[in-house]
């Protein structure tokens, strides 16, 4: 490793202007390196199901439900146990849902029993660390309670008389909401989010609020974020997409509501084109489903690098006998009326389809909300990412049927594997942040929509999307779509081996973690592929996956004891949850366990940490051999 130069050194000095206050600093590193690794909570596929979301995230999966009973065990019950878990998960409406039975006894007893959970949480962590992580109200107060046993015999009185005036002066409430938010924090010290905040679920926008409050958090982008993404950056066909599915699934609630996008122009237009017997949001979902498959055959068709000229189905309609050739197939077509399609000139857009978009790409781009969380997923998000020897990503990395990557075709240059994704992560950027009505933001949000459902897309993984078979063909033949090779491949050990390799992983407890493909658990599937190499967490987190899966997701846990996964039953809902202490059901699987308790120092954090250590004990000797000299300390 080279040294530091003088000059670097000198501006590290102004830091550490002393040889005493490096090496405090070198004393202090190296502790922490000594620590256990934090906590990794990785959770994928929400779609959108913002209580479920929100209630793992307030349990941990199980983990603090685990720390209570260790604490607890023998001297409380089942449902006492239960009582205070659903206290530190809703802390709030808890006590409000308490307030006739308690009294202050109970708040003093209650108050112990947090204060030795958040005790435990803490317990890995530097003094400093947990500082850090405490409310501003109650910084001091909860740094001394956390570092004063009620057994200490000559502070007995002290904590005791800490808690009695808590209680006394009726901040016992404020106290156990501030405690619960500290055990919540502790318990997990970063948080992954493999894919897909949105879809179908009703409250995509609450956990977005959610997790941008979160302390660390990342996130690696779905193929339903990106569509959104692209939509914020006023790509139509992203747009039309997104109200397809919204329109589809009767979701338009949340469209207007969370991000107050102004729907009345699609309203009075598909009222006014479409008028069979059909209701009005089945007039809406076909409307823009039209508008759709022109704007994405006018993007197919600025790209051929795509090589989706296939999928331009609105061109290889026979209007003679409403037909339609998919894949050279002949099917006929379920529904007769398409005034808006111009058999001559199929992708151009009649003026009122024209006049809708330009408003709807309007409201996405002035959407005040929308924009902040979609800055939000381009800021601590990206299309993968390596984290303390893990990948992670949401759907594939692109394969062919032989075993290699994926070449694609940039326009004149060819990338696959790691290449590729670094690629497509900054044209994913590009199409939200070039300069608006430059070649290079329109190429960006081409290749946004590319993203979400493009044949060779990472986020995609599929032969092709079949809406418009779905749509308008009833035979099912037309509708399949076949996965990427990578998913068969994953399957074998040596495979993810090499996957992991074009990453720059070779250690023996990497992993592949990806989502995207729900485990169908029912039918016996597991989520661990590839010898224990890759392993799939999206067990079907939103509702109207679990049918197929059997469960309601899977998230994973990562700490210094090693990998474990944890499946969870469905979750029965926010009142639920406080009136009657109900849980999620959660079952724990430990994956791979490591050798020896793994620490800090053997982790990303840890490795940087050895870098400023280094770059330390070189100022160290710069101070020694007189090369740089020490500054004066007023």
């Amino acid at each position: 490793m080279p040294k530091p130069d003088v000059k670097y050194l000198e501006l590290l000095s102004q830091k550490y202007p002393t040889v005493q206050a490096a090496c405090t600093e070198i004393i202090n590193l190296n502790a922490i390196l000594n620590l256990p690794k934090g906590t990794e909570h990785f959770v994928s596929d929400i779609h959108g199901e913002d209580e479920a979301f929100c209630h793992i995230l307030n349990n941990a999966s199980g983990v603090i439900r685990e720390k209570v009973d260790m604490l607890f065990e023998k001297t409380l019950s089942s449902r006492e146990r239960t009582e205070l878990c659903t206290l530190i998960y809703y802390p709030d409406r808890k006590l409000e849902e308490l307030r006739r039975e308690i009294d202050d006894e109970w708040y003093q007893i209650t108050l112990y029993r947090m204060i030795e959970v958040c005790r435990l949480c803490a317990s890995k962590y530097t003094r400093s660390k947990v500082r850090k992580a405490l409310p501003r109200d109650f910084e001091y107060i909860i740094d001394e309670l956390l570092h004063t046993s009620a057994d200490d015999k000559d502070k007995q009185g002290y904590y005791e008389h800490i808690i009695s005036t808590i209680t006394d002066i009726g901040r016992a409430d404020a106290f156990i909401i501030a405690l619960a938010s500290v055990i919540k924090r502790l318990v997990v010290d970063h948080l992954h989010i493999v894919g897909d905040v949105f879809d179908r679920g009703p409250h995509a926008d609450v956990i977005l609020d959610k997790l941008m409050a979160h302390h660390a958090v990342d996130i690696q982008w779905g193929n339903h974020d990106i569509l959104w993404m692209g939509a914020a950056a006023g790509s139509g066909a992203c747009i039309a997409c997104v109200l397809n599915i919204s329109t589809k699934y009767s979701n338009i609630d949340f469209v207007e509501t969370a991000y107050g996008i102004n729907l009345r122009p699609l309203a009075l237009f598909a009222q006014e084109t479409y008028t069979d017997d059909t209701d009005l949001l089945d007039h809406m979902h076909k409307a823009i489903a039209i508008i759709q498959f022109k704007l994405e055959g006018q993007v197919v068709m600025r790209h051929p690098e795509y090589g989706m000229e296939d999928r331009m189905l609105l061109g290889r309609i026979d209007f003679s006998d409403m037909t339609v050739t998919v894949d050279g197939t002949r099917y006929a077509l379920n529904d007769h009326d398409f005034p808006t399609i111009n058999p001559e000139h199929p992708y151009d857009l009649t003026p009122g389809e024209a006049e809708v978009m330009a408003q709807l790409i309007y409201s996405f781009t002035q959407s005040e909300k929308l924009q902040r969380h979609v800055k939000f997923l381009f800021s601590r998000g990206s299309l993968y990412l390596t984290f303390n020897g893990n990948l992670l990503f949401h759907g594939c990395i692109p394969m062919t049927e032989d075993g290699s990557f994926y070449e694609f075709d940039t326009g004149g240059k060819k990338l696959s594997g790691k290449a590729l994704m670094d690629y497509a992560d900054a044209l994913a950027r590009q199409g939200y942040y070039a300069k608006d009505g430059t070649a290079a933001r329109q190429d960006g949000r081409d290749f946004l929509w590319y993203l979400w459902c493009g044949r060779r897309s990472p986020l995609f993984g599929r032969s092709k999307i079949a809406t418009f078979e779905r749509m308008f063909i009833d035979d099912k033949a037309a509708w399949k779509e076949e996965k990427d090779p990578y998913y068969r491949f994953i399957e074998d050990p040596e495979m993810c081996g090499k996957i992991l390799a074009e990453f720059g992983l070779t250690g023996q407890y990497s992993h592949i973690v990806n989502g995207h493909v729900p485990v169908r658990a029912r039918e016996g599937e597991l989520p661990v592929r590839g010898g224990g190499k890759a392993i799939v967490i999206d067990g079907g987190f939103c509702r109207a996956y679990q049918e197929q899966t059997g469960i309601a997701g899977y998230t994973m846990f990562y700490n210094s004891y090693g990998i474990r996964l944890v499946s969870h039953e469905p979750f029965s809902g926010l009142s639920d949850a406080v009136k009657s202490n109900r849980d999620i059901l959660s079952t724990y699987v430990v994956f791979d366990t490591a050798q020896a308790r793994i620490t800090v120092g053997e982790t990303d954090v840890g490795r940087a940490l050895q870098r400023d250590i280094d770059d330390l004990n070189a100022l160290l000797t710069a101070y020694r051999e007189g090369v740089v000299k020490e500054k004066s300390q007023k």
